[in-house]
């Protein structure tokens, strides 16, 4: 009967699985047990096992408690093919994570096994290891054994189909059957998907280290057509001619890699100043090294470091001629005169560190800062708080306390974390958590309710505050120089905007999109646009009261 025949194929189907998994994992032991250890004793130094077995003993591991799981629902009769369906997907992502793995190497150890078949001496060695551990199978070649991971895992589908086919759609467990098969078939499609990329990387890795002499090798005309196909791509969207394709998913992951990327850069200059400044506080002479730090305890450690070199270890010489008493009593006034300082010295490194000290802008600095008043207004100005290394072309690589101006608290892709800002010249994005208003600081005036200040602190300073203090006010104040239209204009088109002789104006751009210094961008009342460049002079204002800028 139909009935009894699908039966027997579907139970001769499950045994097939079972029986080729016990066959399978025994030869994958043979394998990673007796050819394998086989070759590792030969000490052979150009035979490269790693690539030849990549991670066999994972897949080992995997595939033996896979086979202990098939053979115990040989004990549950009715229930089988639901404990079989169940089983595929409790070790499905187990088999993911080893068997693309493998695959992505394998043709790389079938390369390997290519060499070594022109090496005489290497093939007469595997040879005889296969004839001395395996026998019976009558290989002639390792890749007898190294196909049969990537055969195995192509395999399940089949399998789990075949036994599928032979089970009745009214059956409990022909839905659990679907799933399984869904979920080997998914297994596989995400093993050549994890190949497929990383056949793409290496391919791209191996082209950055080619002659170029290689390069020009490797030019035909389909690579050639290719790369001018790309080129006038590119060529089309700069002009606008094309609309562009974005992918906003890949943009946000490629702004939080080349983040990542920023981060770990900025780390790994910070490890190598920590260690270099511990080498420096562990060696006998600290006071003769360059240290990146200008004042607070390392100084002044380093400082008691060379008076104690200077004045003390001299006497302990071999050579010294002190007397004993004499020695004894140097010794106690050095450390009496000393204490003092080592007690200072302790108690500042058990508090918090003070805030850092007010640096006296340096002509050049002066300056840049009057230029970007002059252009953006000083309601722009922003300080760096902490050292910036620009990750990618459009970038910044900036140091701490610079002084920028912004132009736009947006990038191209409207991303608020990265400002666009002027540098003083170069101009490009910048991460905004690393930006603060810059506030110059006031200078007393009668009348004006202020704190006493220091003499060395009444000069013309900025001052930079970490990012945990709460920001200062900005002061406001009008800059020195101001940019004002010297002639009348009316607007020709939407990017323009209307000049009237004589209106102050705020220079965003001084050129166009196309890098044109004859058209410069403006602000004007509140209305940006484009205008003459040579219709705009920079005229000096009067200095106010109250607030000054640091010059």
């Amino acid at each position: 009967m139909p009935c009894d025949r699908m039966e027997l194929s579907q139970r001769l189907a499950v045994e097939e699985l079972i029986t080729t998994e016990a066959s399978y994992v025994h030869n994958i032991q043979l394998c990673v047990s007796d050819i394998r250890a086989h070759l590792q004793k030969k000490q052979l130094p150009d035979l490269d096992l790693e690539g030849l077995f990549s991670n066999t003993d994972d897949i080992l591991h995997v595939s033996s408690r896979f086979l202990k799981g098939l053979e115990a629902t040989a004990t549950q009769e009715h229930e089988q093919l639901l404990c079989i369906s169940a089983l595929f997907q409790e070790f499905k992502e187990e088999m993911e994570t080893v068997y693309k793995i493998y695959c992505a190497s394998y043709e790389h150890a079938l390369l390997l096994v290519e060499s070594y078949r022109k090496d005489p001496r290497l093939q007469e060695e595997i040879l005889e290891t296969l004839s001395a551990t395996v026998p019976h199978t009558g290989a002639s070649d390792l890749s007898f054994f190294l196909v049969m991971p990537v055969q195995r895992v192509t395999k399940y589908p089949l399998l789990l189909g075949k036994i599928l086919e032979n089970t009745p759609t009214s059956a409990s467990a022909y839905p659990a059957l679907q799933a399984a098969v869904r979920a080997m078939t998914q297994v596989n499609a995400n093993i050549n998907e994890y190949k497929r990329r990383r056949d793409v990387a290496t391919k791209y890795n191996k082209a950055e280290h080619l002659t170029l002499r290689d390069r020009f090798a490797r030019l035909n005309t389909h690579s050639i057509a290719k790369k001018t196909t790309r080129l006038s791509r590119l060529f089309m969207h700069e002009a606008g001619i094309v609309a562009k394709t974005e992918d906003k998913e890949y943009d946000s992951l490629e702004e939080k890699f080349q983040c990542v990327v920023s981060s770990v850069a900025v780390l790994k200059e910070n490890v190598a100043s920590y260690l270099g400044h511990l080498e420096a506080f562990l060696l006998p002479t600290p006071h003769k090294r360059e240290l990146q730090i200008d004042e607070g305890p390392a100084q002044q450690y380093r400082r008691f470091a060379e008076y104690l070199h200077c004045a003390v270890f001299p006497e302990f010489m071999p050579h010294g001629r002190v007397p004993l008493p004499s020695f004894w009593k140097m010794v106690e006034d050095t450390l009496q005169q000393s204490g003092a300082q080592l007690r200072s010295f302790c108690q500042t490194f058990e508090t918090v560190t003070p805030s850092p000290v007010p640096q006296p802008l340096n002509p050049a600095e002066e300056r840049k800062v009057l230029s970007l008043v002059s252009k953006h207004g000083p309601d722009k100005l922003y300080q760096v708080t902490s050292n910036i290394s620009g990750s990618k072309d459009l970038d910044l690589t900036l140091q701490r306390g610079q002084i920028v101006a912004l132009l736009q608290s947006v990038d191209t892709k409207g991303n608020t974390s990265r400002w666009l800002v002027d540098a003083g010249g170069p101009r490009g994005f910048v991460p905004a958590g690393k930006l603060q208003p810059y506030c110059p600081v006031q200078s007393q005036q009668p009348g004006m309710q202020m704190p006493a200040l220091e003499s060395s602190t009444e000069r013309r300073r900025h001052s930079y505050v970490s990012p945990e203090a709460p920001r200062p006010q900005v002061a406001t104040f009008t800059p020195a120089f101001q940019v004002v239209a010297g002639f009348s204009f009316t607007a020709r088109s939407p990017q323009e905007v209307n000049l009237q002789a004589g209106q102050p104006v705020v220079v965003l751009e001084p050129h166009d999109k196309k890098g044109s210094k004859e058209w410069s961008l403006v602000d004007v009342n509140g209305q940006r646009g484009y205008v003459p460049s040579s219709y705009l002079v920079t005229v000096p204002v009067q200095k106010p009261m109250g607030w000054s800028l640091p010059v």
